[in-house]
């Protein structure tokens, strides 16, 4: 029944004049003119602001950011330990720096050639063919020269008074 009344002409025509009845009455401004609006003066407090402002100027001040800043290995979202290499101790030292100054020797008639080496900041004194210091042997001595040998076929010559240094293996 529904369907039939919403066919029909009487009801669409119906409908057709009203709606332009409507749009003429909203051209023709039948209910007649805005009121006009004044301003006035009000005789209440004015609303107070429930944003405390006065703290705000302190979060922009460029010293404040720099304070804020969290460390990268810190547990944070945005941070990872994925990058960090790992620490790999450094290996042991395979050899052994010293500063010979040679001084000179001296013999008696039964005795070896003694010699006086200034061993870093010690003054030491030593046999031929005596350990000197680690891994360090005196092989000769002569007038102006020392020779040191160790237990790796190297052997090193430091003149008299002359301050050298000495690489000796660690073994």
């Amino acid at each position: 029944m529904l369907g039939q009344t919403i066919r029909s002409r009487w009801f669409v025509t119906t409908l057709h004049v009203g709606l332009w009845v409507i749009l003429a009455l909203a051209l023709y401004r039948l209910r007649g003119t805005a009121p006009e609006y004044e301003e006035t003066t009000s005789h209440t407090t004015p609303a107070q602001s429930p944003v405390p402002v006065a703290r705000l100027e302190s979060l922009f001040v460029p010293g404040a950011l720099l304070g804020h800043r969290a460390d990268t290995n810190s547990v944070n979202p945005f941070a990872t330990r994925h990058f960090i290499p790992t620490v790999i101790p450094p290996p042991p030292p395979t050899t052994r720096k010293f500063e010979v100054t040679y001084r000179g020797f001296y013999q008696t008639e039964e005795n070896p050639k003694r010699v006086f080496v200034q061993l870093d900041s010690a003054l030491v004194v030593s046999a031929i063919g005596n350990r000197l210091a680690t891994n360090l042997y005196v092989a000769e001595a002569t007038t102006t020269n020392l020779t040191l040998t160790n237990p790796v076929p190297q052997t090193n010559v430091v003149k008299l008074n002359t301050k050298q240094v000495v690489e000796v293996p660690l073994q």
